[in-house]
């Protein structure tokens, strides 16, 4: 495994990330890392019901079912 180092980061984002993995019960260097792999997933949502699924899904304490399929309406005949 690789590893890196940060420097000249503010007191103020050290400070934010430190509250951030001790909410999640982490340590800063895993806490970082996982906001690394989040913003650097390259599955992002493709549609609004992904947005929504994401935003209010499961994971979020909703259950959101699939909204049912719409056929379209058929377009008007202009050859009358």
């Amino acid at each position: 495994m690789a590893s890196i180092t940060i420097r000249n980061i503010e007191d103020g984002l050290k400070a934010r990330l430190k509250a951030r993995a001790a909410e999640h019960g982490l340590s800063m260097e895993e806490e970082a890392r996982q906001i690394l792999r989040g913003s650097l997933d390259n599955r992002r949502p493709q549609t609004v019901a992904d947005i929504a699924r994401e935003i209010f899904g499961p994971k979020h304490g909703f259950d959101l079912p699939p909204h049912p399929p719409v056929t379209p309406p058929s377009p008007p005949n202009f050859d009358e």
